[in-house]
């Protein structure tokens, strides 16, 4: 395939753009006459029922890295493009069986909540936000990154331009309407998402009698036997298992995912509503492999790379092969409001430790009244979508899904030690906690740095400090070994006799504060 209508203004894509902005401003309008309190803005009045918070789950954690990353990188790479879909699915079990329960029962607003509760709070809450922060950008760069892509494609404006269309667009979803505008936003991308790529993949297997395995016999007749064997984007196994423990682990870190079980009554609504968001993922990511392997089929990698460098196009571009110019148009405006929700998403929770953790638990000291809270939270909002703005134009040609990885990577090293230890060791002490995270924060973000992804990708540079792309093998046993050595040599009376409220309160639940 050589002509593509990709890059031309096109007029289904506007039109189901507009539609979907039109649909999620009014949802927005009318959240935001609901949003009167902080815990309204930030866990929409603790009354979303499982079902929904289980789709809501989905819609954020089905980003762009998942519809177009994964596709794109199945349809240059074949099978190694599997080794994310897997990751990011069986993250899911460490959520339901290790997280979302005590998370619900021990928190209130944020992660930082849990690891805070028996702690003192200032310095564990200062740790946490610089997790949380570091997080929320590199999760950002691969939204940004996708939009303006998609954005530029559908209207034919710069890529700049786009950028900031659609940080202006997020700004408004989060800073008027909080967590209930952004709860039905998700819910609202997860439907029309599911439906967009289930469409597509029954169109892709219908080219080939239903039968996925003779799709993936046209795969090697055209491309060779290797697409369907592991190695071509993961050569190295120690850069695999790096990766799969980032994917996997770093689920468990996600501030903007650990955000939603606050949204729910009850801790058992909590875990019900993960039971739904696995299925539902699950299902999402099996899709995803049929599109790849159909974009490598009927588009081809060559054409994939032409219009787009990191390969992010595919999903778009199988879908104009397959359907035409109206087929296209929809595909990206279901890709559009796949990044909108999720950079929503992703403001809140940024926006949640610049004010939940810093500006009212740090700075305030707890002492602060709801209309306070409720503006810092909105400038913090305002002031991360400026950020998100200047990551997505700093970083234009990456592969969305890559860039998403590093954000786990800081997830896991940063946020799932200090939690999963705050949850379940008497000994834990502040000086270990706080130790962990700044570790973990600190050694992923230097690691990456000096990592053939920024040095040798973003700084054309011949050769590279650290040669592994990500590095979660590293830093996730070095904040686990720094917060619990610091622990053992810190000893916390307090602490450990606040740990028999924190197992009381893990197990049996008690009313939010």
């Amino acid at each position: 395939m050589t002509d593509t209508a990709i890059g031309v203004p096109n007029a289904v894509a506007m039109g189901f753009f507009f539609l979907f902005i039109a649909v999620t401003l009014g949802i927005t309008y009318w959240a935001a006459r609901r949003t009167l309190t902080t815990e309204h803005f930030y866990a929409a009045g603790r009354i979303i029922r499982p079902g929904q918070n289980g789709l809501a789950l989905a819609g954020d954690y089905m980003s762009a890295a998942s519809f177009l990353g994964i596709a794109g990188l199945v349809s240059t790479t074949g099978f190694d493009g599997l080794i994310y879909s897997t990751g990011w699915l069986v993250g899911w079990p460490v959520v339901l069986f290790l997280i979302a329960e005590p998370l619900r029962n021990l928190g209130k607003y944020t992660f930082a909540d849990v690891v805070a509760y028996r702690l003192r709070q200032t310095p564990v809450r200062i740790a946490a936000a610089i997790g949380t922060l570091a997080t929320v950008a590199f999760y950002l760069i691969a939204q940004m990154v996708g939009a303006g892509g998609l954005i530029r494609l559908m209207f034919g404006i710069s890529y700049e331009w786009a950028i900031v269309m659609v940080g202006a667009v997020m700004i408004a979803y989060v800073l008027f309407g909080g967590m209930i505008a952004t709860t039905w936003v998700q819910i609202v991308k997860a439907v029309v998402l599911l439906g967009g790529a289930s469409l597509l993949a029954v169109l892709v297997l219908a080219r080939f009698g239903m039968n996925p395995a003779t799709l993936f016999a046209a795969a090697a007749e055209r491309q060779g036997a290797a697409v369907l064997a592991p190695g071509r984007l993961v050569s190295n196994p120690l850069d695999a298992i790096s990766l799969g423990m980032a994917l996997m682990f770093g689920t468990a870190g996600l501030p903007h995912i650990l955000m939603r079980f606050y949204t729910v009554p009850d801790a058992k609504s909590a875990r019900t509503s993960v039971f739904y968001a696995t299925g539902l993922i699950g299902y999402f990511y099996l899709m995803t492999f049929v599109l790849g392997f159909g974009a490598m089929v009927l588009v081809g990698p060559d054409a994939i790379r032409r219009v787009d460098a990191g390969g992010n196009m595919a999903a778009p571009l199988l879908a104009e092969a397959l359907g035409g110019t109206p087929l296209l148009g929809f595909i990206a405006a279901v890709a559009f409001a796949t990044i909108l929700a999720v950079v929503a998403g992703l403001a809140l929770s940024g926006a949640a430790a610049l004010s939940h953790d810093l500006w009212v638990s740090v700075v305030r000291r707890g002492h602060s009244d709801p209309g306070e809270q409720l503006k810092v939270a909105r400038v913090a909002t305002l002031l991360l979508g400026i950020l998100a703005v200047a990551l997505g134009i700093t970083f234009k040609g990456q592969n969305v899904a890559f860039m998403v990885s590093l954000a786990f990577a800081i997830a896991a090293s940063a946020n799932f030690p200090a939690l999963i230890l705050s949850i379940y060791w008497r000994g834990w002490t502040t000086a270990g906690a706080v130790v962990s995270m700044l570790t973990g924060t600190a050694t992923t973000l230097l690691l990456i740095y000096l990592s053939p992804t920024i040095q040798v990708d973003v700084l054309k540079q011949a050769s590279v400090w650290f040669p592994l792309r990500n590095p979660a093998m590293i830093t996730i046993p070095l904040a686990f070994a720094g917060g619990v050595g610091v622990s053992l040599l810190t000893a916390e009376p307090a602490a450990a006799e606040r740990f028999a409220e924190v197992e009381r309160r893990t197990h049996l639940g008690a009313a939010v504060d």
